[in-house]
């Protein structure tokens, strides 16, 4: 067993997961109980695709001109309950990998979209703990969870098999 997938890191990698899932919970209750709407960030990256030096890439400037700006209350509901959902996944360990995914690309997204913040670190706390793969989610739901739905699936699939035979 790699020295990172023990119970022993994994001890760390839960609590790294956990603090990772209280910044998206705090982000995202924020949007979430607050009426978030995201077309002014979505203004705001347009205006920094322009200059010398521009902070946001045409290509992206484009996109959240032609899909996202027009539907900006479906990109405001995305994101608030985006943030909020990931953050509980991350917290108690539920589908952490997805919801470790989602992070990550929430993240890139933002830092597309022109803001530094706290981005670059969440960012690549995500990456981390995908590195670390079930390490990041030995302490928690899907330790138990995902043998069950494995074990589950697993057997649909195999009489699935026996009647199509």
């Amino acid at each position: 067993m790699k020295w990172w997938k023990t119970p022993q890191a994994a001890i760390v990698w839960t609590v790294i997961r956990i603090w990772l899932g209280v910044q998206w919970i705090q982000a995202g209750w924020g949007k979430v109980t607050g009426g978030f709407d995201a077309s002014g960030f979505m203004k705001g990256a347009i205006a920094k695709a322009t200059g010398d030096h521009p902070a946001v890439q045409g290509w992206y400037a484009v996109f959240i001109e032609k899909l996202a700006l027009p539907n900006a209350d479906l990109f405001s509901t995305l994101v608030a309950y985006g943030e909020l959902l990931v953050g509980i996944g991350l917290i108690l360990g539920a589908a952490t990998i997805p919801a470790l995914i989602a992070a990550a690309f929430m993240n890139l997204n933002f830092l597309l979209a022109g803001t530094t913040s706290t981005n670059p670190l969440l960012y690549t706390v995500a990456i981390i703990l995908l590195f670390a793969g079930s390490g990041a989610c030995y302490w928690g739901v899907d330790r138990y969870a995902a043998p069950y739905i494995k074990n589950l699936f697993g057997k649909t699939g195999h009489k699935m098999q026996k009647q199509t035979a």
